[in-house]
């Protein structure tokens, strides 16, 4: 009996998980960690809150354990979930998932203090927390891709490859990307859904666990435009298109509200306690902290990472840069294929077919082969796509999607790409791009694709997803650097 496609994603995820979790404790057993300074825990700066000595726990060896497998910014989210914000470049991790880890500490989980400690429940909830976050990303991400493509399987497909992404390793961990991932798949799911509401809702929280999760509301932006326009245009009613894009920039100012509000805590905790001398930022025009820390302290800013030394950190991304960018412009491509109208094509297919009378044979040949390629290209769409709209209008069934609502995932991705290339720490990318649907959605197309060339594509993309897995699982967990 076979499940149904919202089980076998469910399956996937929760498989997958296993799976991860199988290798980096395997990887713990076999190899010492690099760095075993995660485990040193000194006290916090606030007396009120101090975690409990290990000779006043039952299962010592458990705490240990856990403790030890906190690495990289995961050592951050569960000091700040334990002391709260200390020093200023904590204030670079915003604080939806300590916040969440220290309401089920002392809730759910607060049956376990007295066994293994105050410090290891918490950072037992942010595993669990984030394991269930990733399990409802990808169903959240099915439903999406479903919605969109109009087809179950590329749908089920892209919420595998989601499952076995490169950076699947944080997605288990004490990261924000799971959070992320769920709340920006989920608040997507919803507008396309028709709540608005709910949408925005979502799209807030994952501002609320990533700076980037503000830049969602450019998905509300989007559809208020879209909407406004059929108000004005198809509906003649000028008022009610006012009234949308109204009630789009005030959702939108909501998503927003969370990373400001943040910052305006951290203004008011560092710059007006009068217990410091302050800071450089605190008299800027605009003080925001979160631009100041990542600049000051990580080296943050455009085309500050193009280095020489920093060369094997731009191979490390390749992979993804490369996928994101070809899933750009594919979609790209079938947005103008089916925008363009068919009269212009033909137009500038007949100049050119001008230009190539006055070139030798063995260009008119190479033309041929190039027209012969473009026919081949048109005949691969990808399942549920249509030929352009000029053409197929009154021939378009509800089966096919609607190839507008394309556009805003790629504006939404080549902003991240672009980021993440020229600003940030580039290896960063790996997981930075990870919850942007459109990388799976072309890599089930590719997948699925029945030309030699593109199956070979197909199968360096799971290639290099399985080996960033076993790397990731292998470096990352053994506190090695991992993008």
């Amino acid at each position: 009996m076979s499940l149904a496609p919202t089980s076998r994603a469910l399956y996937y995820a929760l498989l997958s998980r296993i799976l991860l979790l199988s290798l980096i404790a395997t990887w713990r057993f076999l190899f010492r960690p690099y760095d075993t300074s995660a485990s040193l825990n000194p006290p916090c700066l606030s007396t009120s809150n101090q975690s409990q000595p290990y000779d006043q726990i039952l299962w010592p060896r458990v705490a240990s354990a856990i403790e030890s497998s906190v690495v990289w910014d995961g050592v951050y989210f569960v000091r700040i979930a334990e002391c709260g914000y200390e020093y200023e470049q904590t204030y670079a991790f915003l604080p939806l998932l300590p916040i969440s880890m220290s309401l089920l500490s002392r809730s759910v989980f607060a049956p376990l203090v007295p066994l293994i400690g105050y410090r290891a429940v918490l950072a037992l909830s942010g595993y669990i927390l984030n394991i269930f976050a990733f399990v409802f990303a990808t169903l959240y991400l099915y439903r999406l891709s479903n919605l969109i493509l109009k087809d179950s399987a590329p749908a089920l497909q892209a919420s595998l490859l989601f499952c076995l992404n490169p950076a699947s390793i944080f997605y288990s961990s004490i990261y924000t990307e799971s959070l992320y991932a769920l709340f920006s798949i989920g608040g997507l799911y919803h507008l396309l859904s028709g709540s608005s509401t709910m949408a925005m809702l979502m799209f807030a929280l994952s501002g609320s666990a990533r700076s980037n999760g503000a830049v969602n509301a450019g998905y509300i932006c989007f559809m208020a435009l879209m909407q406004a326009i059929g108000a004005f245009f198809q509906k003649k009613r000028p008022l009610l298109a006012v009234g949308v894009l109204l009630a789009g920039f005030l959702r939108s100012a909501f998503i927003f509200a969370p990373f400001l509000l943040f910052q305006a805590y951290a203004h008011l905790n560092i710059c007006r306690s009068g217990n410091r001398e302050p800071r450089p930022w605190c008299q800027a025009k605009v003080p925001l902290l979160y631009g100041f820390i990542q600049g000051h302290y990580w080296g943050v800013g455009f085309l500050r990472y193009f280095q020489i030394k920093q060369l094997p950190n731009f191979l490390l991304a390749s992979p993804t840069l490369s996928l994101a960018i070809g899933s750009i412009i594919f979609y790209t491509r079938l947005l103008r294929d089916n925008f363009v109208p068919s009269s212009l094509l033909e137009v500038k297919s007949k100049e050119r077919n001008r230009s190539y009378d006055s070139v030798s044979t063995s260009d008119d040949m190479a033309s041929s082969k190039g027209v012969s390629m473009l026919r081949q290209r048109r005949s691969e769409r990808a399942p549920g796509e249509c030929e352009p709209t000029t053409q197929i209008s009154n021939q378009k069934k509800e089966s096919d999607p609607n190839v507008i609502l394309f556009l805003p995932f790629i504006l939404h991705l080549a902003f991240m790409t672009f980021t993440a290339f020229f600003v940030m720490h580039v290896q960063v990318s790996t997981r930075f791009l990870s919850a942007s649907p459109p990388i799976y959605w072309f890599g089930s197309h590719v997948l699925a694709s029945q030309n030699s060339s593109y199956r070979r594509w197909g199968y360096l993309i799971m290639v290099y997803f399985v080996m960033y897995i076993l790397l990731g699982s292998l470096l990352f967990s053994n506190f090695y650097p991992f993008t």
